[in-house]
């Protein structure tokens, strides 16, 4: 959802656990037959098509077209949008937003909020999860001591939005939302393949990567498993150190 340009080819290969780990808060969506619902932050349209299937009249939303081509050819039949989640409007309220592993990504979370505020109808509901405070920090951490090892600049500043329960849970009601729910948890994921974490790095941090010649990169890269192989391998895989926010609203009725 940022400005970064992302490589939907190799989302798809790699990061499909993204998708699978969000279909348990589709339960606490509970879309119903002819309900108007944006999946913010949709990426290439997994869990879009997840909600369709319940009858439900979704929209998908994201800011990469990269992103949004990958949905519109694995969903033809859905409607996506190109929007920023930060600054956004849509023709008509909807009764309930969705968002799995994407506000992390939009730094004006307040501008995030004032949307989502003005996209619901009075009394509809917001679901969303996505990464809460301490997420990543050891992996974002490996990657940084492997950028000083060898006297590469590190990123200018941090490149995620990884807020506490009760910070999320103040911003989401002074724009209108009563908070019924406001979780932070850990959730370590195994990432797909002996190269998992290399992938991880290109995947999400690939812009700092892209600076560096071939053999920069591959430097850097080896130093970052060398350095949280002691931790993050387990058996046969690498493990992210996610920790998720997980939160259930509605936005207030007028008195």
């Amino acid at each position: 959802m940022s400005e970064r340009r992302w490589d939907s080819a190799l989302y798809e290969a790699h990061h499909g656990y993204v998708s699978r780990l969000g279909e348990g808060l589709l339960c606490l969506l509970a879309p119903q037959p002819g309900e108007r619902i944006l999946d913010l932050g949709c990426g290439t349209g997994h869990l879009t098509q997840q909600i369709a299937q319940s009858g439900a009249c979704v929209t998908g939303l994201d800011s990469d077209a990269a992103m949004l081509r990958q949905a519109r050819a694995n969903y033809p039949q859905l409607r996506f949008i190109q929007a920023d989640g930060q600054d956004f409007q849509i023709d008509a309220p909807c009764d309930a937003i969705f968002s799995n592993a994407a506000l992390h990504w939009m730094p004006n979370a307040r501008g995030a909020a004032a949307c989502m505020a003005r996209a619901l109808r009075p009394g509809g509901r917001l679901v969303a999860e996505f990464g809460g405070a301490g997420n990543v920090q050891t992996l974002y951490d490996g990657f940084c001591a492997a950028l000083r090892e060898f006297g590469q600049p590190l990123p200018a500043s941090f490149p995620w939005y990884f807020p506490a329960a009760e910070d999320y849970s103040a911003l989401l009601e002074a724009q209108g939302f009563q908070v019924l729910a406001a979780q932070v948890f850990a959730r370590p994921t195994p990432l797909e393949g002996e190269d998992g974490l290399r992938q991880w790095y290109t995947m999400f941090l690939g812009e700092h990567l892209e600076r560096l010649d071939p053999g920069g990169r591959e430097r850097v890269l080896a130093a970052s498993e060398r350095r949280l192989r002691p931790t993050q391998w387990q058996d046969d895989h690498w493990v992210a150190d996610y920790t998720r926010l997980r939160v259930v609203a509605r936005l207030r009725e007028a008195p």
